[in-house]
């Protein structure tokens, strides 16, 4: 990330959210990255309460609130982050459950 989007990324954690959110999710995707296998454990959290799935929804609150520029300069690093969690994932088999406020990622399984 450029420092410009890093100075947005950080005002709005000033503002909106709380210190290193997003920092802090995506060292939580790095982490699962990282994990072997071809899928993600449902079972293996970076830390706890913070799955990827909520770490997804912290940098999608991020990108409501950034400038243009920034947005788009996150969205290419959100980009990628959604690129592999859909290859180390499965789609839901059955219909999706409406139990959250709609990102895709939630109707994913993380482990065969």
């Amino acid at each position: 990330m450029s420092a410009k989007t890093r100075v947005a990324v950080r005002r709005v954690e000033d503002e909106r959210m709380w210190p290193d959110a997003v920092a802090n999710a995506l060292a939580c995707f790095e982490w699962a990255f990282q994990q072997p296998g071809r899928y993600l454990n449902a079972f293996q959290v970076w830390q706890p309460g913070l799955e990827v799935e909520y770490a997804r929804d912290n940098l999608e609150e991020a990108m409501l609130h950034l400038p243009c520029g920034a947005r788009r300069d996150l969205g290419l690093l959100i980009a990628r982050i959604d690129d592999e969690f859909e290859r180390r994932t499965l789609p839901s088999p059955g219909p999706v459950n409406d139990f959250t406020e709609g990102g895709w990622w939630w109707s994913r399984i993380r482990e065969r």
